[in-house]
C-alpha cells in the first residue's frame, strides 16, 4: 500500500502572524515538502491543478519534473489534473514526457475541478463538464496506446493520422486515477476503463465516499477487470498532530477557523466529527485512519493533505517528521495485517511493464 501527500497549493495567509507567503516562498516551499516526503519515507507526493488565485499550481508537469530531477523514489503524481479544460492531446504529450524524465515515477489523477470560471478561460462550458471529462479522457486513453489516431468528438478539432510524442515509456501509459467528490460518472468512467479510483475524503461524511466507491467496486467488476474487492481505490484525508492531543488542537485551531477551505462553517470539532480531518496525537490519526478499511474495503493509496490553510513550511515539515516516523509506519503494519493476497497493490511502472509482459507471453505461448 503506498501513503504520501497532496497539496492544493493555495498561498494563504498566516493567520497568527498575518503574513502570506509569496508565490515563490510558496513554490519554492512545494519543492522542499516532496523531498521531505521522501526522505521520511513517503511513498507519493500529488500536486494540484489551478489555474486561479490563491493557488500557484498552473503547470503541474513543470514542478513535478524539477521534483523528478531531486528525488529517486517517489512516485509523482497529480490531484488534479484537469481533463475538461486541458486538451487531451496535450495531457498526452506532457505527462509521457514527464514519464520519461522521471524513469516510470508518474500517474495522474483526472478531474473535473470545482472553479467554475475555469472553464470559459479555456474555452469550454461548465455545463458540459461530465461528457467534456467522458470525450477527453477517451481520446487520451487511445492518444497513449495507438501509434496514429483517428478521431472526430463533440469538443475538439478532428485528428487524422495523430501521433503524439513522445510515446509513453516502455510503451506502457502512467496509470491514471479518476478523482471524484460527488459524481457516480466519473466512478463510472474509472470502472470502465479499469482505472483507479480516488475519492477526496475530505469534506463529506464517510457514508457519502462509501456509496461512491462501492459502485465503483460494483461497476470494475461488472467490466471483467477483477472482483470488487481487487478495484484499485486511493482515500485523501487530512491531519494535524502534536504530541499532546490538546497541544494540537490549540495550534491548529486559527489555521481551521481562518482557512477559506473550511468555509467559516461548522466548528473544528464538527468538522473533525463529520469527516476525516483528524487533529490530535499520532496515535489518534492512526486509530482513524487504521479504521477506513473497515468502511472502504482494502484500498490501494492513502494520501494526507498537510500544508494548507497558512501553515508555515516549518510546520508542515514537522508535521511530515510525524506523519512519516510516527504514523506511516504503524499503518503499513496495521493495513497489511490480514490483507487478502488477492487483493493488488497500487500500480507503478515496473508492475505495470511487467503485466504487460507476462499476458504477450502468455498470448505467445497459446499461439504456439
Amino acid at each position: 500500500m503506498q501513503f504520501g501527500i497532496f497539496t492544493v497549493s493555495d498561498v494563504t495567509e498566516d493567520p497568527t502572524n498575518g503574513t502570506t507567503p509569496s508565490e515563490n516562498d510558496r513554490i519554492k516551499a512545494i519543492v522542499a515538502i516532496a523531498k521531505k516526503a521522501e526522505e521520511v519515507g513517503l511513498d507519493v507526493f500529488a500536486l494540484g491543478e489551478h489555474h486561479n488565485p490563491p493557488f500557484f499550481s498552473s503547470s503541474p508537469t513543470t514542478t513535478l519534473a524539477y521534483i523528478a530531477a531531486q528525488t529517486s523514489t517517489l512516485q509523482l503524481s497529480t490531484s488534479t489534473t484537469l481533463i475538461t479544460t486541458n486538451d487531451p492531446v496535450k495531457i498526452a504529450e506532457d505527462y509521457a514526457m514527464l514519464q520519461h524524465l522521471a524513469d516510470g515515477r508518474v500517474d495522474l489523477m483526472m478531474g473535473r475541478g470545482n472553479t467554475g470560471p475555469v472553464y470559459p478561460w479555456f474555452g469550454q462550458d461548465i455545463r458540459e463538464g461530465i461528457p467534456l471529462a467522458i470525450e477527453n479522457y477517451a481520446l487520451l486513453h487511445r492518444l497513449w496506446r495507438e501509434d496514429f489516431v483517428d478521431w472526430q468528438g463533440k469538443y475538439r478539432t478532428p485528428l487524422q493520422g495523430f501521433q503524439s510524442t513522445p510515446r509513453p515509456l516502455d510503451g506502457v501509459p502512467p496509470f491514471v486515477w479518476h478523482g471524484s467528490i460527488r459524481s457516480p460518472e466519473i466512478a463510472e468512467q474509472a470502472a470502465f476503463y479499469g482505472d483507479g479510483f480516488f475519492a477526496n475524503n475530505i469534506f463529506w461524511p464517510k457514508e457519502h465516499y462509501m456509496q461512491l466507491i462501492g459502485y465503483y467496486r460494483q461497476r470494475f467488476e461488472h467490466y471483467g477487470h477483477g472482483t470488487a474487492a481487487q478495484a484499485i481505490v486511493g482515500l485523501g484525508g487530512q491531519a494535524f498532530m502534536a504530541k499532546n492531543s490538546q497541544d494540537a488542537v490549540n495550534q491548529f485551531r486559527p489555521y481551521f477557523d481562518n482557512a477559506p477551505v473550511y468555509g467559516h462553517g461548522p466548528s473544528m470539532e464538527d468538522f473533525t466529527e463529520m469527516t476525516p480531518l483528524t487533529v490530535g496525537s499520532p496515535q489518534q490519526v492512526i486509530d482513524r485512519y487504521a479504521a477506513m478499511r473497515d468502511h472502504f474495503g482494502d484500498y490501494q493509496r492513502q494520501l494526507f493533505l498537510m500544508d494548507h490553510a497558512g501553515l508555515p513550511l516549518k510546520t508542515v515539515l514537522e508535521q511530515l517528521d510525524i506523519l512519516g516516523g510516527e504514523v506511516v509506519p504503524v499503518l503499513r503494519k496495521e493495513l497489511a495485517a490480514n490483507r487478502p493476497a488477492d487483493v493488488p497493490d497500487a500500480p507503478t511502472h515496473a508492475s505495470l511493464v511487467a503485466a504487460r509482459d507476462a499476458a504477450l507471453a502468455a498470448e505467445t505461448a497459446e499461439v504456439k
